[in-house]
């Protein structure tokens, strides 16, 4: 199988520059956001032209390096929701499509010589999909790892086709290119092997003997062998609905009137086929273009509008917007049918259900409990606080 890598350097940094219209110049790092955890805040990407970073370099480390850059917190959802669309532009070109690591993107290239006469009618289709903003290179091989070396190694912009005996474009390259980890490659340079032609000329017992399993993944990818399977990205059906408001707002109650309004339009079509919503993702653009994005799950698929707003407004109130908001959006990313539920014969147990689901949605909305009842625990007892007890009504 032939198989053409998109590589995308500086993902991260290049998703910042598309949605900020500041920082086209500036020099600037995307920091890991803090998870509580010690040493957390680390470079993710940085500017090409900040010499003596690193990806993984602590905060203080670049800040003693570089006072002056702009620092942005991560925002990976952001950027996958940038990456699954160029996935789904890059699926137009290629069924075979996998892009599990963010900037990284695999095309199955079998097949498509019907549609591509060579390689460079492939190369300006699949540019076509990536916006100029961002710096491609691709690279084209019998196998991902080889794929993967071709697009690091080409020109920016341009692309790189390896074929038949591999051995001289791989026998210089630094072993820091292996996909292993960070222990191992510092290893290899300790006995001395600092490029894959050194690696490669090697038994692959003794490597075995000091790396494990990965001593065998070490010699094969020196060697150019990787049977690693492409992965196909599998299609989600989605349904998008946004709108821009009349005027920005912060009001979370201005809010949620446009969010039922998009919803009313979702089930009032026909898109939805009697489906519930089991997942989807809010997002908000303020006037500044400041992004901000949450994904809503629900236990039981969403059948109405009344049983998804109220979830939605809990995180609206949860998290506040970053400012002032001028467009928003609703993306439905899982779509299932409704939990089948026998409802009673009896007119007073429904009417009951009916009560109970009133009062959970009310406590959803509230994010407490405020209705209870009386059961009995101990009715024997001689202590009056322990025959009874209080329990939230919602229970059942």
């Amino acid at each position: 199988m032939r198989l053409l890598c998109v590589l995308l350097p500086h993902f991260p940094l290049n998703c910042e520059i598309l949605r900020r219209r500041d920082m086209n110049h500036r020099r600037a790092a995307v920091i890991r956001p803090n998870d509580g955890t010690a040493g957390s805040r680390v470079v993710l990407d940085f500017s090409p032209e900040l010499k003596g970073l690193q990806t993984g370099m602590p905060l203080q480390q670049v800040l003693s390096l570089h006072a002056d850059i702009a620092l942005l917190d991560a925002d990976f959802l952001y950027y996958r929701a940038v990456f699954d669309e160029m996935l789904d532009a890059l699926g137009n070109k290629s069924p075979l499509v996998e892009g599990t690591e963010l900037g990284t993107a695999y095309i199955g290239l079998d097949g498509l010589h019907g549609i591509y006469p060579d390689d460079k009618d492939l190369v300006i289709s699949v540019k076509e999909a990536v916006p100029d903003s961002f710096a491609t290179r691709l690279g084209i091989a019998g196998n991902k790892f080889l794929a993967y070396l071709a697009a690091v190694y080409s020109s920016p912009g341009g692309y790189r086709i390896v074929s038949g005996d591999v051995v001289d474009f791989l026998k210089d390259l630094s072993c820091d290119v292996l996909p292993v980890s960070l222990k191992s490659k510092e290893k290899l340079h300790e006995f001395g092997f600092h490029t894959l032609g050194q690696i490669a000329d090697l038994a692959p017992g003794p490597l075995q003997a000091q790396f494990g399993p990965e001593g065998k993944l070490i010699w094969e990818l020196a060697s150019g062998q990787d049977d690693t399977p492409l992965c196909q990205r599998l299609m989600e059906e989605t349904i998008e609905e946004s709108t821009t408001l009349a005027s920005v707002t912060v009001s979370v109650d201005a809010l949620m009137v446009t969010v039922e309004n998009l919803l009313l339009h979702i089930f009032a079509g026909s898109r939805l086929k009697g489906r519930g919503i089991r997942s989807l993702d809010l997002w908000t653009k303020t006037w500044d273009s400041a992004h901000w994005k949450k994904s809503i799950r629900f236990k039981e698929p969403a059948m109405d509008v009344r049983g998804t707003v109220s979830r939605i407004r809990q995180f609206l109130e949860n998290f506040p917007q970053p400012g002032p908001v001028e467009q928003i959006g609703i993306r439905l990313t899982g779509l299932s049918y409704g939990v089948g539920r026998q409802r009673s014969i009896f007119a007073e147990v429904r009417a009951q259900d009916s009560l109970v689901e009133d009062i959970k949605e009310l406590e959803l909305r509230l994010t407490s409990h405020l209705v209870f009842k009386i059961k009995e625990v101990e009715p024997w007892s001689r202590i009056p606080e322990r025959r009874y007890a209080l329990t939230p009504a919602s229970g059942g």
